[in-house]
């Protein structure tokens, strides 16, 4: 069974903590983890660019030239394509981009990165995430004692309101729920810093099966 040390933002070892071999010995499945990630920032778009088809573009009730004696093309209408200030063919129109995966890609896609972050020893686990402080630079000087110095993730509880404002104006920093965890921002991220319950949460979610006993 795979193990991390927990440690204080004092950077002081105050234990080890075991983690489930299924969540954090999964394959890595690089195949697996792209479809994830394209879905993650496919769901993310607003899919509200538009242009106007022909029917839509104002004008063109009547032919713009007589039919013979101009020596140029037969036009029926300025709303045509090919005109300036036409309209446009097969344009786009609002939509939702979203690339449905089932609920078991998405799980074992995320098993896969975490397992992958793990084995390259970018995951740092923290027995408490509780800031005296909402001070960005206090939370940053933090981390450079913990050895973070890149684009980190925060996992920890939503109600964490002093480690949220603190993190929030950092461009390398992103704080998120246990249950907020996507693929996209594990293989984004340079390293994760869980607390000691975040991790635990999330590992449960991961793990959580149906009642008949296979995976949910």
């Amino acid at each position: 069974m795979p193990k991390v040390a927990i440690r204080s933002l004092d950077n002081e070892a105050v234990g080890s903590l075991e983690l489930p071999e299924e969540v954090f010995t999964y394959p890595y499945n690089e195949h697996l983890i792209h479809l994830a990630v394209v879905s993650v920032r496919a769901a993310q778009r607003a899919g509200t660019h538009s242009v106007k088809g022909r029917h839509q573009v104002r004008g063109g009730g009547a032919k713009p030239y007589r039919q013979k004696g101009t020596g140029r093309a037969r036009a029926g209408s300025i709303r045509s394509p090919l005109r300036r200030g036409g309209g446009v063919v097969h344009g786009p129109h609002p939509r939702s981009h979203r690339n449905k995966l089932s609920r078991n890609e998405k799980r074992n896609a995320l098993k896969s990165a975490l397992s992958r972050k793990l084995a390259e020893e970018r995951i740092v686990v923290i027995d408490s995430l509780q800031l005296d402080s909402h001070k960005t630079a206090a939370l940053a000087a933090r981390l450079r004692d913990l050895g973070i110095d890149e684009k980190t993730l925060i996992v920890d509880d939503r109600g964490n309101r002093n480690l949220i404002l603190a993190s929030r104006n950092h461009p390398k920093l992103k704080t998120v729920d246990a249950l907020g965890v996507n693929v996209y921002d594990v293989v984004d991220r340079g390293y994760l810093l869980f607390s000691e319950s975040a991790i635990g949460r999330l590992s449960a979610v991961l793990q959580k099966r149906r009642k008949n006993g296979s995976p949910s």
